[in-house]
């Protein structure tokens, strides 16, 4: 698989290139991705948004959303079916991570596993490099 990184040339119009996949989808999170799409009457235009903010006790936080409109830095994965879409920015700090989804007694929800992050906090939603 590859990806598509959207970038806006000069006359506005959109030039996609293939680079390897840099962001990963865990079949736990694939599956619940699925869950949600069909829950929330989503339609195959929705792709998952990922991103980092400042914030959290760690310095850095995680976002996760459901878009269906790409910047013109955007850069586009697709792994395990699903296309994850993330800026330049955040995609620095995203690199190499994979989506994870538990649902078990100890937390329920996506979960990113990050090699990147030096340091994380214990409920696991910022981080820092």
């Amino acid at each position: 698989m590859g990806v598509s990184i959207v970038t806006q040339a000069a006359t506005r119009w959109a030039v996609a290139r293939t680079l390897p996949t840099m962001l990963f989808v865990d079949d736990t999170a694939k599956r619940q991705i699925d869950t949600i799409r069909k829950k929330d009457d989503l339609s195959a235009a929705h792709f998952v948004r990922v991103g980092v903010t400042s914030g959290g006790c760690s310095g850095l936080t995680y976002k996760m959303e459901f878009d269906d409109q790409l910047g013109p830095e955007d850069q586009v994965f697709e792994d395990n079916g699903e296309r994850i879409v993330t800026d330049l920015r955040s995609f620095i700090y995203l690199a190499n991570t994979r989506l994870v989804f538990s649902g078990g007694l100890d937390g329920t929800g996506f979960t990113f596993v990050n090699p990147n992050a030096a340091r994380t906090c214990a409920c696991g939603e910022s981080f820092s490099l």
